[in-house]
């Protein structure tokens, strides 16, 4: 409908009009789509004239609309992360077809497809991918073999016997671990969205590779920008705002719970993406989704080989919002400043003069 949020007019700077144009003259492809749907936004069109003139749907138009307003140009393209891990439904359907599996009477696919809401060639697959490993494999039981395959993985990255920039190649894992290549193919995807991993379109996946030096630069950056962002946002955070970012909080210690380090990294860019939003200056936002992915692919938030309590880590978040609901824009850079270079044990709020902890105000009741 005409005057909703999702139609008004965007405004965009000259480098991103120039590189909206350039990609839309591209013949073809995606990129060339999404550029010109940006651009007609850009222009003040409805979604549905835009639909019209484009010869796409609406909800088209709103998604590409929305990932831009989010994460800027890089939310054009589908890069650094091809892949998502599998979704929770997936997750289960995996236990209870491997649970089937180990009885006696072993249903049909028709019976587990009406019961876990699948199509019956979704269930013939898992089931498929749980039948290839040996009886007596001693790495890979049947049940989860993609969560066992992700882990062996994961585990030879960290410990270097994976070394960055080494080839990932679905065919030779699957051999090496002894099951068909579609658990490596999930198990690559996880890695990739962890940040441990870079996918290229028609190139294949590679251990990614840090240079210390361009992730000692993105992280001066980094700390220029939060100390400016939480000083304007402490005098201007509004009781929204805080909701919001503690509903982030939340979501990075329900991803420590389930070890879902890509989720973990996901709500932590959503924080601090927020704060750069809520600090009155515009284009500090748009400096902030130019560094983004720069900062996701050189672990600069997040980092994926982070060896300690990850709970704890979302902890050091309760304290930022407590500092931004202070109002104290000093103790608030401070605190972000340390937090950014990388200083958590150090970034608890300094203690009232009476020697009590300051009330972490916003943040999320840690038993939920």
């Amino acid at each position: 409908m005409a005057g909703r949020d999702d139609d008004k007019r965007l405004v965009l700077g000259a480098e991103e009009i120039a590189a909206l144009r350039t990609w839309a003259e591209q013949p073809g492809g995606a990129p060339a789509l999404r550029s010109r749907i940006v651009l007609a936004c850009a222009d003040g069109l409805s979604r549905k004239e835009i639909a019209d003139r484009l010869a796409v749907s609406p909800a088209t138009v709103a998604k590409w609309r929305a990932r831009f307003v989010e994460r800027g140009l890089d939310g054009l393209s589908d890069a650094p992360r091809p892949g998502r891990p599998r979704s929770q439904e997936r997750q289960e359907a995996e236990r209870v077809i491997a649970a089937g599996a180990g009885g006696a009477a072993v249903p049909s696919t028709r019976t587990m497809a009406r019961r876990l809401g699948l199509s019956q060639s979704t269930v013939a697959r898992i089931w498929q991918e749980q039948q290839v490993a040996p009886p007596a494999s001693p790495l890979l039981p049947r049940e989860l073999l993609s969560d066992r395959v992700y882990a062996l993985l994961r585990g030879w990255i960290v410990s270097g016997e994976l070394v960055a920039g080494q080839r990932l190649v679905e065919a030779e894992i699957a051999r090496r671990v002894g099951t068909s290549q579609a658990p490596a193919r999930e198990a690559i995807k996880r890695l990739a969205h962890e940040g441990l991993v870079i996918s290229y379109p028609n190139r294949g996946s590679y251990v990614a590779e840090i240079s210390d030096e361009q992730a000692r630069e993105v992280r001066d950056i980094r700390v220029l920008l939060e100390e400016y962002a939480a000083r304007g946002a402490a005098i201007r955070i509004q009781p929204e705002t805080l909701r919001q970012l503690s509903a982030d909080v939340l979501a990075m210690r329900r991803a420590a719970r389930d070890g879902d380090i890509g989720a973990f990294r996901d709500a932590d860019l959503a924080f601090h993406r927020r704060v750069c939003a809520a600090c009155g200056n515009s284009f500090l936002l748009r400096l902030w989704r130019t560094i983004e992915s720069n900062l996701w692919s050189l672990h600069v938030v997040g980092n994926p080989l982070y060896d300690g309590d990850w709970t704890a880590m979302a902890g050091h978040h309760d304290d930022l919002v407590a500092a931004l609901a202070s109002g104290d824009p000093d103790e608030a850079a401070r605190l972000f400043a340390a937090h950014a270079r990388g200083e958590a044990s150090r970034t608890r709020p300094r203690r009232r003069p009476d020697g009590a902890d300051p009330a972490p105000l916003g943040a999320p009741d840690a038993t939920r």
